[in-house]
């Protein structure tokens, strides 16, 4: 091919690379804002199915919409006054055993009773080292400046959080009023000959979504309630604290029971509050768990919502996570599910047709 004029398309592609350089560089910069207006979209397409179910029933969209968040927030308030008053007495507990567990360490008694449960471990050798390190970092004017910065990071990290949960809360109540009217201006978009299979397809793959919020808030809140029995039962430190802990990290699909599992039995480890043999028992509870959730209670409630198949499913996780975070991992599912039923009634019908 012959090249008419190099400058001209010298320049053409260098205002081409610079454009998508810029255009990348804008995506990053905006990698926040993006964060959380995915967040505000998918919590309001999560309540769209209780608004719908009201709105079938004769109420305005507004009034739905009023009634479903008054719900939320009050059974969010009811939980806090439920819990707060208890996790705050188990709280103060752990705060004066504080000095009740350095005596012991002191006086050597957390030496001997970790000699006693794991004989064969080098219990002296490793506890000289854990004092050793902690001596040189308190010495260290050095660590304990980046304590301090670690500390303004921390309150900065924590502020910053504060303000993304009160933006994405302000932008789940615009998208849910107003998700009716994106959905129309979206669907105008489409040819009018391809519009109807677009808009049918998009139905599904919202209430899908909405569905699986659903499903997972309602797997969380089992795993909550029977770890709050069951670590009652065991006398577990602090049970209403770790039945928290564990709803808080089930609504993380795949890696949060799991997660928060270890978490909890490496608590009631700890010597003074809990025992090797609590610890045992709870280990042996949740893997029981973890497998009812994953062949029971999953499979009956989130079937209706997504039908992806497991492997499916720890692979979109995996990779959700990498790419987003924590948002990443809460919605690969449902966009597997929706790249699933795409190929089902899209891809594959029109192969069958070539």
């Amino acid at each position: 091919m012959k090249i008419q004029n190099a400058f001209r398309l010298g320049l053409v592609a260098t205002l081409g690379v610079g454009l998508g350089i810029l255009i990348l560089t804008s995506i990053a910069s905006l990698s926040t804002i993006l964060t959380y207006i995915g967040a505000a979209l998918f919590l309001s397409l999560g309540l769209d199915p209780a608004i719908a179910f009201l709105e079938r029933h004769r109420f305005p969209r507004w009034a739905a919409i009023l009634t479903v968040l008054g719900a939320v927030v009050a059974a969010l308030t009811g939980v806090v006054f439920a819990v707060i008053p208890i996790i705050s007495q188990q709280i103060d507990q752990l705060i004066r055993f504080v000095p009740e567990l350095t005596r012991r360490f002191v006086s050597g008694e957390v030496v001997t009773a970790l000699k006693d449960t794991f004989p064969n471990l080098q219990v002296e050798e490793i506890v000289a080292a854990v004092t050793k390190a902690i001596n040189d970092f308190v010495t260290n004017p050095d660590q304990l400046a980046g304590v301090f910065g670690g500390v303004l990071q921390f309150a900065a990290v924590l502020a910053s959080g504060l303000f993304g949960f009160a933006i994405v809360l302000i932008l789940t109540l615009y998208f849910a009023g107003s998700l009716p009217s994106m959905k129309r201006g979206l669907y105008q978009l489409v040819p009018a000959s391809k519009r109807e299979r677009f808009t049918d397809l998009s139905e599904q793959i919202t209430q899908s979504v909405g569905r699986y919020v659903v499903g997972q808030v309602t797997l969380a809140l089992v795993n909550g309630a029977l770890s709050f029995i069951f670590l009652s039962i065991i006398q577990a430190p602090f049970p209403a604290v770790l039945a928290l802990l564990a709803f808080t990290f089930s609504l993380v699909p795949l890696v949060g029971t799991i997660t928060g599992s270890v978490i909890i039995v490496l608590v009631c480890l700890i010597p003074g509050l809990g025992s090797p043999l609590t610890a045992l028992v709870a280990a042996i509870y949740y893997i029981v768990y973890m497998q009812v959730e994953a062949y029971v209670l999953s499979p009956r409630i989130m079937n209706k919502a997504v039908a992806v198949p497991a492997s499916v499913v720890v692979i979109a996780a995996l990779a959700g996570g990498s790419l987003l975070g924590l948002l990443g991992a809460l919605i690969a599912i449902p966009t597997a599910a929706a790249i699933l039923l795409i190929i089902k009634q899209v891809v594959i019908p029109r192969q069958n047709t070539l």
